[in-house]
């Protein structure tokens, strides 16, 4: 997606036992291409706000997440855009 990059990955059975198997867990990670320590950390509360907001919805429990922000684009695109590439991304990781 043009505002971050989503990597996926659904985790095996006995990678984690009991309900905190089925939990959804989610990374961010923004570096030093982002700019400087405001910059980054700037980016990664636009990450974790935008799944907090889209992730309960979309997410699948078993699965791993981690959004990655992008130089310039994931600090200065709009949050509807940057809601938008989640909703999209999560339907083509997801997809059929």
């Amino acid at each position: 997606m043009p505002g971050f990059l989503l990597q996926a990955r659904q985790r095996p059975e006995g990678e984690t036992g009991g309900e905190a198997g089925q939990a959804i867990r989610v990374g961010f990670t923004c570096s030093k291409k982002i700019g400087n320590a405001v910059a980054r950390n700037r980016a990664k509360r636009r990450l974790r706000a935008l799944a907090r907001e889209i992730m309960p919805a979309a997410a699948r429990p078993g699965w791993d997440y981690v959004l990655v922000g992008r130089p310039g684009v994931t600090i200065e695109r709009s949050f509807a855009a940057l809601r938008a590439d989640l909703a999209a991304a999560l339907a083509r990781v997801h997809g059929p």
